[in-house]
């Protein structure tokens, strides 16, 4: 099998729901990444792009009709240079490196843009056909987050449970304390305020112009991370379930806006185009769970690709696992036999702080671990997310 590396990454900082990148559209926010990194290797061919492959988990509105083609186009790639958009929801980012690098791997492709997308202020509402003739029952579903236009059988066989009810399932089953929940997203919001002092991300991140109050400016860090963010704060926040439960809007990660890509090459494109590696990718695993307790996917799926790749956790010096829920995170981090407070878990924050727009997460776990490697001379990074509807995915990079 050929050598896949990861040469470079760049993402949008990631906007609040309804935040500074409320204005634009998905597809135009999915070009952004993309065009940056042309910029960035400006002698790079783009006519010798063998694909661009995005993840995203809406594709319900601006982000229909495949909208890596369309962001291709928009970012300036040649009409030669083919595109497709594929979903793992909340995994899609990460996804769509994993296929980038299988088909490097595969000798099918040498070069590749992948990554992910997602505007969730701009997800769309939808209505259903009429199920009969002249009915006036339809409803419109909201498209930002969860289940909608919901099969029968689907949720007499497996549930509906909302993301907020996965992890509370969770943290009812691992006995995982509203306590311990809040001390976790404290972690990731005093991570992130760290990383970000110490200029961790402004390597990853490029900045997008927008407008507001009327005048043109640059969108440069992250909306997400609350710097005001305490223990204190965090306790007195209402359970979004009810009473007797834990999950709040502190301990589980936003809705939000955002984008990011990486290029992957082949040993031989790296030597060709006089490229410098951040990482090569040692594989990808996907694994399935129930849906009810979807945020243990990374569990299994660590442990297929750890199998695959005949390693142990042990070998690995980071781990990147997506903070979708505290609850969630902690599930995964007790089950894989790693402390609450690991350092070499999640170091800079993670989705609690800095945001999870759902299609983009994976790739900025991605490039946040191997831009990591390099700046610490570390050797191996685990990245990880948990997948609604029941499922993992896990990818291992090492550092050339």
């Amino acid at each position: 099998m050929n050598r896949a590396y990861l040469v470079d990454a760049t993402r949008t900082p990631f906007g609040r729901y309804r935040g500074a990148l409320a204005g634009v559209r998905c597809d135009d926010l999915a070009a952004l990444p993309l065009a940056a990194l042309l910029q960035r290797h400006p002698a790079l061919d783009p006519t010798r792009l063998d694909e661009v492959i995005l993840g995203c988990a809406n594709q319900a509105g601006e982000d229909n009709r495949n909208v890596a083609r369309m962001a291709a186009l928009l970012a300036g790639l040649p009409e030669t240079v083919p595109a497709v958009t594929v979903n793992r929801l909340c995994a899609s980012g990460l996804e769509a490196i994993g296929q980038g690098a299988r088909a490097i791997a595969s000798g099918e492709a040498d070069l590749v843009l992948a990554g992910g997308v997602e505007s969730m202020t701009r997800a769309p509402y939808v209505m259903a056909k009429a199920g009969s003739a002249f009915d006036r029952e339809q409803q419109l579903a909201d498209t930002t987050l969860g289940w909608r236009l919901v099969n029968p059988r689907m949720q007499a066989g497996f549930g509906i449970d909302s993301m907020a009810r996965t992890a509370e399932n969770l943290a009812s089953e691992h006995g995982i304390a509203r306590a311990d929940q809040d001390a976790y997203a404290l972690r990731s919001q005093q991570r992130a305020a760290r990383a970000r002092q110490a200029g961790v991300f402004d390597e990853e991140v490029s900045a997008v112009p927008v407008l507001r109050d009327g005048r043109a400016e640059a969108f440069e860090r992250d909306e997400q991370p609350r710097a005001d963010s305490s223990l204190e704060r965090l306790s007195a926040l209402q359970p979004l379930l009810g009473p007797g439960t834990t999950i709040t809007a502190g301990n589980a990660a936003g809705l939000n806006d955002g984008a990011g890509a990486v290029l992957l090459a082949s040993e031989a494109a790296v030597e060709r185009h006089g490229l410098q590696p951040l990482a090569r990718v040692l594989g990808m695993a996907s694994a399935g769970v129930a849906p009810r307790t979807m945020g243990l996917g990374p569990v299994p799926a660590i442990g297929k690709l750890l199998a695959r790749c005949g390693l142990s956790l042990a070998d690995f010096d980071r781990i990147e696992i997506n903070e979708a829920f505290a609850a969630q995170v902690l599930a995964c981090t007790r089950a894989l036999g790693l402390g609450d407070d690991a350092e070499h878990v999640n170091t800079d924050g993670g989705a609690i702080a800095l945001g999870h727009p759902l299609g983009a997460s994976g790739a900025r776990l991605a490039m946040a671990a191997a831009f990591a490697l390099r700046r610490h001379g570390q050797r191996r990074a685990l990245v990880s997310l948990c997948v609604g509807v029941g499922q993992g995915l896990a990818l291992a990079l090492e550092r050339p």
